[in-house]
């Protein structure tokens, strides 16, 4: 069977200075050149997973739960409500293990991974990334994301090493010091099935007539 996912890009031997102002083009060249992230043809910027990381889609306020988890360099995107943690390549195949081992399995949690042969739509890249000096750690992209656009709440350092700062499970050969994956679902888990029940005791009661009352 021929694959569809296309192989990584080499880097484009330009400036990014030499590129035209086309934000398009200017992210292209950031995510490709700078990162060594390979993307997609057409638009929007897709970013192949799977490949250089792995994706954990969440809410965003179980997202935030896990931060304390992650290395200060470790890339957390927003989109809109949702939030998304970059794991280490192979992690979606070990998640639905590691959530039957820490006891999450039979719950239904709002949270999905992308792995091996997904698309993520790229986040917005910094300004300066885009204007070409360094990226920038902070700014503000919660309007940004409110607004549908997927933005870097923690974006990705210069020199497109990422991999020391993506959570992943020991075993999975993560570089020394790499943030545990273990802590990191076990949090997101625990914060997702507060989400739910919350959302669930929030729906309003429904009173049907004509049914039977039971007494104990």
């Amino acid at each position: 069977m021929t694959s569809t996912v296309p192989l990584p890009r080499r880097p484009l031997d330009r400036k990014l200075s030499d590129l035209p102002e086309n934000p398009d083009v200017r992210a292209r060249y950031w995510y490709e050149n700078d990162l060594g992230w390979p993307t997609v043809p057409g638009r929007p910027l897709m970013l192949v997973t799977g490949l250089r990381f792995d994706v954990l889609d969440v809410p965003a306020e179980a997202g935030a739960a896990a931060l304390r988890h992650l290395a200060p360099d470790s890339p957390v995107a927003l989109w809109g409500d949702r939030m998304r943690l970059l794991l280490a390549v192979g992690s979606a195949e070990e998640l639905p293990a590691l959530l039957e081992w820490l006891e999450w399995g039979a719950l239904t949690l709002d949270l999905r991974v992308l792995g091996a042969g997904g698309l993520m739509e790229a986040p917005t890249p910094p300004e300066r990334a885009r204007s070409g000096a360094q990226p920038l750690l902070d700014g503000p992209c919660a309007a940004d994301s409110l607004q549908g656009a997927a933005v870097w709440l923690r974006p990705p350092g210069p020199g497109g090493e990422v991999e020391a700062s993506l959570p992943a499970l020991p075993a999975m050969g993560s570089p020394g010091g790499a943030p545990d994956l273990v802590r990191v679902m076990d949090a997101v888990a625990a914060q997702c099935h507060r989400v739910r029940l919350r959302r669930a005791s929030a729906r309003p009661f429904t009173c049907r007539r004509n049914q039977p009352l039971a007494f104990s």
